[in-house]
């Protein structure tokens, strides 16, 4: 039996977790002939089976005006709680016409339901699902109890009720061991951990040699340079700070830092205090924005095999638009020194193209990850001696990397391949709707 299945979320757009990781699930479903469509504030979905409201985007304005006045303080104006209301009320009327329009019979929440980046789209949701019983899947990434940034807030009333909600219909994933246990003490209600994941049953399809020399040379890399790849997102929470120490105690020139992410979903202050930091340090410091290409969509690699299509790859990067999964393939060395993880995709990013890995040891690594048996750099809060002499070590060996690259992809495959979450979503939907998929 076909599902149509509504995503919703603020955005699916861009190479950040979420946006990623709903990707994977529609792929999968689709794959049991599902159909998928898609709300959010901001899409880079098909418009065909999407449906784009800019007011559930979290930048947006009225969102914004909303957040300036409901975090870091505990008293909240009767102005606030009344626009709260009015967008909340407006966004149950676009949940509405969304379900419509596509005839949606099961809806996976992204994260909306998580954390109160918008605050007024989780208070619509659970209205909208109290009001319609319609049965949903809240696909959890992380939690407002996780940030400190919503330690403090005028709207504990609201985070009770809506973060996630206490709703028979809707049931819950999250995407590791801690989440599930304090979701179980903070709201009593059972969750099913599906970790995130990466289609390991196909390895990566490669850039020849002389692409990838191009490419570098494009990225402003001399052949004698080490590509230092940060891929994350530039939020304070990535320990970006700690990449740059690192390159700095390599105390060479040869070592070229590169962040592959945007910044901005908490300002832009951050990204200036990293630069700062590069230039005091005198780290050779590029950002770019890689698109998600070659991960969560088809990776265009396989274009250089004809003129044509290499002539179309070679204009784009002629703009300046490069998929990330051709940046991992630059990349000599991944850093990964989060102070916090939901769960951790570059991770499995820099797995799934053999790249070796600096890792903090964050918690849900510690946890989840560190003991399914990967071979990793890791550091425990800072940049010791010891892990800048690993480095060079890794770098100087490419036996050592090739092995290294080996033992981790099939660790990833055992453990975060597509089989885990085909298995981990027939057995959801089979709870909700009494039946296995196909």
């Amino acid at each position: 039996m076909a599902e149509r299945i509504g995503f919703i979320s603020t955005r699916f757009a861009g190479s950040d977790g979420v946006s990623l990781e709903s990707a994977k699930w529609a792929e999968v479903l689709r794959g049991y002939h599902h159909d998928i469509f898609w709300y959010a504030g901001r899409l880079d979905r098909p418009s065909e089976e999407s449906m784009c409201v800019p007011e559930a985007f979290f930048a947006h304005p009225e969102n914004e005006w909303i957040s300036r006045r409901i975090w870091g303080g505990n008293v909240r104006e009767r102005l606030v709680t009344q626009r709260i209301r009015d967008m909340a009320e407006y966004l149950k009327e676009t949940l509405y016409e969304f379900v419509d329009r596509f005839d949606v019979t099961l809806l996976v929440v992204e994260n909306a339901l998580s954390i109160p980046m918008h605050l007024p789209l989780g208070a619509a949701l659970t209205e909208f699902l109290a009001e319609t019983r319609l049965p949903a899947i809240g696909h959890h990434h992380d939690f407002y109890w996780e940030r400190s940034r919503y330690a403090l807030n005028a709207v504990h009333d609201l985070l009770d009720a809506c973060f996630p909600p206490r709703d028979p219909n809707l049931r819950h994933v999250v995407i590791n061991q801690a989440a599930l246990e304090e979701l179980s003490w903070r709201r009593g209600v059972p969750s099913m951990l599906i970790p995130n994941v990466l289609d390991f049953e196909k390895p990566p399809r490669r850039l020849p040699r002389s692409a990838t020399r191009e490419l570098r040379q494009r990225l402003g890399l001399q052949p004698d340079r080490f590509m230092i790849l940060q891929p994350t997102r530039v939020v304070p929470r990535k320990g970006i700070e700690h990449a740059i120490q690192l390159v700095e105690m390599l105390g060479e020139d040869k070592y070229v830092l590169v962040i592959s992410h945007e910044a901005g979903d908490e300002g832009l202050e951050y990204r200036h205090a990293l630069s700062q930091a590069a230039s005091d340090a005198g780290v050779n410091l590029r950002f770019i924005v890689a698109e998600p290409g070659g991960i969560a969509a088809k990776d265009p690699v396989s274009a250089f095999r004809s003129s044509r299509h290499r002539e179309e790859v070679r204009k784009r990067w002629d703009e300046g638009r490069f998929t990330l999964g051709e940046i991992y393939q630059c990349a000599d060395l991944v850093t990964y020194p989060s102070l916090y993880e939901g769960f951790g995709n570059a991770f499995l990013e820099a797995v799934y193209y053999g790249v070796p890995l600096v890792v903090n040891r964050y918690a849900t690594f510690t946890r989840d990850i560190e003991p399914k048996g990967f071979r990793v750099i890791v550091m425990e809060g800072f940049v010791s001696r010891h892990v800048v002499e690993e480095v060079r070590k890794v770098l100087a060996d490419p036996g050592r990397r090739k092995e290294m690259a080996r033992h981790n992809y099939e660790r990833a495959r055992r453990f975060y391949s597509y089989a885990v979450l085909r298995r981990s979503l027939r057995t959801l939907i089979m709870g909700i709707r009494g039946y296995e998929m196909a």
